[in-house]
């Protein structure tokens, strides 16, 4: 009778779990069955605990339902199943080949700022170009762990030195809260509560000279460096199929010369 029981709090746990996401994606029950072979029946007694599901439906739906890897692991658990994905350091031993890589990359990248953030938008490493951004920003800012977001949109960070930071701004902190949405991650959800609290620029106080048909198909970063106005496009790299927790929430951000004068300066800079 007791397992009954506990068995029965699992089934409703995880279809508890693969209703949120489902409603987090907006698919009703019969498209998700349609995608994932299924009937819109076997979906509802799966959300409701009547029915427990197979380990590889567990999957077939997080695939569908573009759950995340961590969470694909928490509805494991939940079902009752041991975790599929496992979660490595990235100074762990057996990343050694990764982190060669990731090195290798941001080099190539070079004179191009080039960062590697985790899913906290922590910064992993980065190249010098990504280093030379940061020259005269506190040293409290720069405690490991340095977290992308806050080093660019606090007052003592890049804040001050963002000519377009009102733009800039309104673009990371949707990045933010799209990301927290699709992950259902609490701590993005605080690291955009604290970031969104810092001062909001006036738009129409920032000195921004950008004229208005410049970059229509993406927004530049407009930044002082040295006494120059640098603008840059911003593009982001992650890893296909990942079979680690650790390397799904990875990304190589890189910052792109949006025109030719910032080409020539960090040419320049060498």
């Amino acid at each position: 009778m007791t397992s009954a029981i506990v068995d029965t709090a699992d089934e409703v746990q995880v279809g508890t779990l693969i209703r949120h996401w489902r409603r987090q994606r907006r698919i009703s029950q019969l498209d998700l069955a349609l995608k994932a072979d299924s009937s819109a029946r076997h979906i509802s007694f799966i959300e409701t605990g009547r029915s427990r599901p197979s380990q590889e439906m567990v999957l077939r739906l997080a695939e569908h339902l573009e759950v995340p890897v961590r969470d694909r692991n928490a509805l494991l658990v939940a079902a009752g199943y041991a975790p599929t994905y496992r979660e490595t350091p990235l100074r762990d031993p057996s990343m050694a080949a990764l982190s060669a890589v990731l090195d290798r990359l941001l080099e190539a990248h070079e004179p191009n700022p080039a960062l590697v953030l985790d899913g906290l938008y922590d910064i992993v490493a980065a190249n010098r170009g990504a280093l030379a951004l940061l020259d005269g920003v506190p040293d409290h800012l720069l405690r490991p762990p340095m977290n992308a977001i806050r080093l660019t949109l606090h007052p003592q960070g890049l804040a001050g030195r963002i000519r377009n930071l009102a733009e800039w701004r309104a673009h990371l902190l949707e990045r933010i809260e799209h990301q927290a949405s699709l992950r259902s991650s609490v701590a993005l959800r605080a690291l955009y509560d604290e970031v969104s609290a810092y001062p909001a620029p006036d738009r129409q106080g920032e000195g921004e000279h950008r004229s208005p048909g410049a970059h229509p198909y993406a927004l530049p970063m407009r930044i002082e460096v040295g006494g120059a106005v640098l603008s840059f496009l911003s593009t982001v790299t992650t890893f296909n199929t990942p079979m680690d927790v650790t390397v799904s929430e990875l990304a190589v951000e890189t910052f792109l010369p949006a025109d030719p004068e910032t080409a020539a300066a960090l040419r320049a800079r060498g």
